[in-house]
């Protein structure tokens, strides 16, 4: 189940052969596939001196060079390859497709390659970009002309539901596994993708002739409507931090715009397979960072120190046999220390720290209320964006309890620099992703406790103020893995061979899950803690239950936004307006809570104007606790901060 390994099968087979010297032709699809999966170091060492795209016209003829192609069959590559075939600058081309050749196109190949240079077609199903072992993404991103959905949140784009189809059909075929498939029933695009899938299996069966296991493999469809959440908030963790605030793409960081950056550092690769301390640190929070950081700096300061003192010719033959290895490990000091010193720069300029603390309230019911978020959202030195997020959250949150609350935010956001356009996109998310478009209520006081009892079981629980939420992905896991999701909100997609009256209980050892409107490094997290906690329980007969997770995209806030907004551009105006179940007016001095309970720090509340959920009480006692905890944190970002400051690096 690692999506990396079966990717690199594939690379590996592909330009092992012919024992001669190659050329490695590319498209825009596979480009970053390769990227992620190997290293150019490791194609010389297979005789592939040159990388280049089947769409630049302006390569020169080298008749002495074999060609190997590995392309996703588009309309625009197959034409490419037609027009490179019948006039062919290579002596031989091995042609390898990332996906399922249609008999058309086999057809069309054949006509073009009149001097008959073509010496072998394969397919190599690595349509998709393995990001981690345990993730995987189809690397879809929105615009008006091309969004994931239709004319409704509900219904698909044609173009993007096929390459949904062949994206996870890839995933499939690479891991040789045959699933039965289960979708979220809220979701009509959900059981879509699962019906075209199922058809694509049983129209392929040849290819999907795998051996049997006593349990089949799950395919679980989900959809990122049902968890709005999970991809507006501040991240806290390595990997998911540096997403978040500087974007990663394809395993690449831009960091161009840091100030005073080094030339060298403008552009950096961030991958698990070609860093260790990345590889050590991806899931590490912040606070945890720093610490590890300053080690990893230490070690390489001591490394300095033995390397200067050259007194005999052992010492000298030392050196030069060690000297790639440390400039190495130089340069990846220098790297961690300039992404970790800008994370830390941006968290202090955008007060991330307050806006987090707020965030997680809304989102875990621990307590945030309309006056902390119209407090930031009046704040001057809060970014415009993160204001929009806060008030998204908090509208996700009391849609059904406060929406006089909402429209007032809305109008603040304006009042403070935000475009009317960008503060409809309030509206716009709860009209996509809203209560009544949900088919599981985040915030009922059912899944509070259920996720509070999740987080007493394992994976450390609730690291500090910044790490309370968990998104509803965990419990979804953990009701499947348990045999106890149930099938009238997760049903089977209809006429599968393998579903009986029992499969509902039966725990599967194999989970892949797809997240139709991207998923966020924050739940790639998750799965993974859960795999390692799956592994360390598991024995040799039965070694536990293996996850993967994939989705359209890997979200951060900025790019969940976009898709929002570029999707409404095929919705009905009414879109941008208030959702009609929400009531016209609520006064702040409405009714109070049906039920209102003391739980020693912690307040039960259900019903009343702040609706129903669990908060933590405005005692002293909890309120030293909390100002105690963030106090922490905030120590440990201005140690990071010291830290990176201080380092001297050549």
């Amino acid at each position: 189940m690692d999506v990396f390994k079966a990717v690199e099968t594939y690379i590996t087979k592909m330009v092992s052969s012919p024992s001669a010297v190659k050329v490695l032709l590319l498209d825009s699809h596979t480009t970053p596939v390769v990227s992620l999966t190997t290293t150019q170091s490791t194609l010389l060492s297979y005789q592939v001196y040159l990388i280049d795209r089947i769409d630049n016209r302006k390569r020169d003829r080298m008749a002495h060079m074999k060609c190997i192609c590995f392309l996703r069959p588009t309309p625009e590559t197959m034409d490419a390859l037609a027009e490179e075939l019948r006039e062919p600058r290579y002596g031989e081309y091995y042609l390898y497709f990332s996906t399922i050749l249609t008999k058309t196109a086999i057809e069309r190949l054949a006509e073009a390659d009149e001097y008959e240079v073509v010496r072998e077609v394969q397919e190599f199903f690595a349509d998709y970009a393995p990001l981690l072992p345990c993730l995987f993404s189809l690397n879809h991103v929105s615009t008006p002309t091309d969004s994931l959905y239709g004319s409704s949140p509900n219904t698909w784009n044609p173009a993007a539901l096929e390459r949904s189809v062949q994206g996870v059909l890839a995933v499939l075929l690479s891991l040789k596994k045959k699933p039965i498939i289960r979708y979220e029933k809220m979701s009509g695009m959900a059981k879509k993708l699962g019906g075209e899938i199922l058809h694509r299996i049983q129209t392929e069966q040849t290819l999907f002739d795998f051996r049997l296991t006593q349990v089949p493999p799950v395919l679980l469809i989900l959809d990122r409507r049902n968890d709005p959440v999970t991809p507006l908030l501040s991240q806290w963790t390595y990997q998911a931090m540096v997403h978040e605030l500087l974007g990663i793409h394809n395993g690449r960081v831009d960091l161009s715009r840091v100030p005073d950056i080094r030339p060298e550092l403008k552009d950096i690769t961030l991958t698990l397979q070609t860093d260790p301390f990345f590889s050590h640190n991806h899931l590490a929070t912040f606070g945890d960072l720093g610490m590890n950081l300053k080690t990893y700096v230490a070690s390489y300061q001591s490394r300095s120190v033995s390397t200067a003192s050259i007194n005999s010719i052992t010492d000298m033959k030392r050196f030069i046999e060690e000297y790639p290895e440390f400039q190495k490990l130089g340069g990846n000091v220098s790297k961690h220390v300039a992404l970790v010193g800008e994370l830390s720069r941006l968290v202090g300029r955008d007060s991330l720290m307050d806006v987090g603390e707020v965030e997680q309230g809304l989102a875990s019911g621990s307590g945030a209320d309309f006056k902390a978020v119209q407090a930031l959202v009046m704040n001057p030195s809060i970014q415009p964006f993160n204001k929009l997020r806060l008030v998204m959250l908090y509208a996700l949150r009391y849609q059904k309890q406060a929406a006089s609350n909402i429209a007032t935010l809305i109008s603040a956001l304006q009042e403070s620099g935000v475009s009317q356009e960008d503060a409809q996109l309030v509206y716009a998310v709860l009209n996509m992703a809203g209560a009544d478009q949900r088919q599981d209520d985040l915030f009922s006081i059912e899944n509070i406790l259920a996720k509070g009892r999740s987080a007493l079981k394992g994976l450390k629980g609730v690291e500090n103020v910044y790490m309370q939420h968990r998104p509803h992905l965990s419990e979804t896991l953990e009701n499947l893995i348990k045999g106890r999701l149930k099938d009238t909100s997760y049903p089977f997609i209809e006429n599968q061979k393998g579903v009986g009256p029992n499969s509902v209980l039966q725990k599967p050892q194999d989970v892949i899950v797809f997240m139709i409107g991207g998923t966020t490094y924050e739940e790639a997290r998750i799965v993974s803690l859960i795999n390692q906690e799956l592994v360390g329980n598991g024995t040799g007969a039965n070694p536990g239950t293996r996850i993967l997770l994939g989705g359209t995209s890997v979200h951060n806030s900025s790019s969940y936004i976009a898709m929002i907004q570029s999707a409404l551009a095929n919705f009905p105006s009414s879109f941008t307006q208030p959702p009609t179940e929400i009531p016209a007016a609520s006064s702040s001095g409405g009714a109070g809570p049906s039920l209102n309970v003391q739980l020693g720090g912690l307040n039960l509340s259900v019903g009343g104007i702040a609706g129903t959920g669990l908060y933590r009480s405005a005692g002293e006692g909890v309120s030293i606790q909390a100002d105690g905890i963030r106090d922490g944190v905030k120590n440990l970002f201005g140690k990071v901060k010291q830290g990176v400051e201080s380092i001297g690096l050549p």
